[in-house]
């Protein structure tokens, strides 16, 4: 890529209008051991890959530019889940270390995924420290929500708030609540969905302590996910892609919780998920790694 034709990128918002975005074919996800990977049960390859390019086309229709990542066939059945191994920042990427083992090996797909394209890399966590992307949010465009947990934890949080203070980013930490199965994915953004500058979706029994507060304090206006869809859909029908302020992309079959953001005045677009993501515990946000939003 020429200096003069440099990829555009920069990410500091949940909500702005999404321009670039990375995304990864399923791969070893089609033939993955549902015991080995977590799964609730062994997948339909052919319906999860139905599923997935009704995500895609709901994408392209938003007139988002999809960067794809290499699809080799690496046996990283949860890398087409790219939100985690890596964040996206206004100066550049962080090479984050999933606390789920096995995914580790995404992060050089992340790296090669930057380097072809030109990006910065800014930072990387390191040593014992461990941080996955599902824990991060942009609060405003100069403050990082971030949730420890069982997949992110103190040791890497520290160091990713250590870098970004170089860039005038400031990090607030929370604990997420303590999870009776250290292996499900619990994220802070399981809890936390932003549709807009000024409005999120959440769950409010699993709200960390201190969050709400701060929420409200940032002028957001909170919508509280109801329970029972939460329930049946293992957290899902709370994972919310927004495509741009109030206009956002949700798993199909959640009326009460679709119906409650369109009083607030979202526009929200859906597509079956009950084999790409609610078996695997990753929705539309999880499905893609934004490189532009403005």
């Amino acid at each position: 890529m020429s200096k003069g034709n440099l990829l555009r990128f920069g990410v500091a918002s949940m909500s702005g209008r999404l321009e670039k975005v990375g995304v990864r074919k399923p791969s070893a996800i089609l033939e993955a051991d549902p015991h080995e990977w977590h799964y609730t049960r062994t997948l339909d390859s052919e319906k999860l890959l139905t599923q997935f390019f009704s995500f895609v086309d709901l994408l392209e229709r938003s007139d988002v530019e999809i960067f794809w990542f290499d699809d080799e066939f690496d046996q990283l059945a949860d890398s087409i889940f790219a939100y985690d191994p890596s964040f996206m920042t206004p100066d550049g990427a962080i090479m984050l270390r999933p606390g789920k083992v096995k995914r580790r090996g995404e992060v050089e797909v992340h790296r090669r995924f930057y380097d072809r394209l030109g990006i910065p890399i800014i930072g990387e966590i390191n040593g014992d420290g461990t941080v996955e992307g599902g824990d991060c949010f942009w609060i405003d465009d100069s403050t990082l929500a971030v949730g420890r947990g069982f997949r992110s934890n103190g040791n890497g949080v520290n160091q990713l708030s250590d870098i970004l203070s170089n860039f005038n980013i400031d990090v607030l930490q929370f604990d997420l609540p303590i999870s009776e199965d250290p292996d499900a994915c619990l994220h802070l953004m399981s809890v936390v969905s932003p549709l807009d500058h000024d409005l999120a979706l959440v769950y409010e029994p699993l709200l960390p302590d201190g969050i709400h507060g701060v929420l409200v304090d940032f002028g957001y206006e909170l919508l509280s996910a109801p329970h029972d869809e939460f329930a049946s859909s293992l957290g899902l029908s709370l994972n919310v892609l927004a495509v741009s302020e109030r206009n956002v992309i949700a798993i199909e079959g959640f009326e009460k919780t679709q119906a409650l953001m369109r009083e607030a005045g979202c526009v929200v677009s859906t597509f079956a998920g009950d084999e790409l993501c609610i078996p695997c515990e990753g929705g539309p946000t999880c499905l893609t790694r934004p490189i532009l939003r403005n």
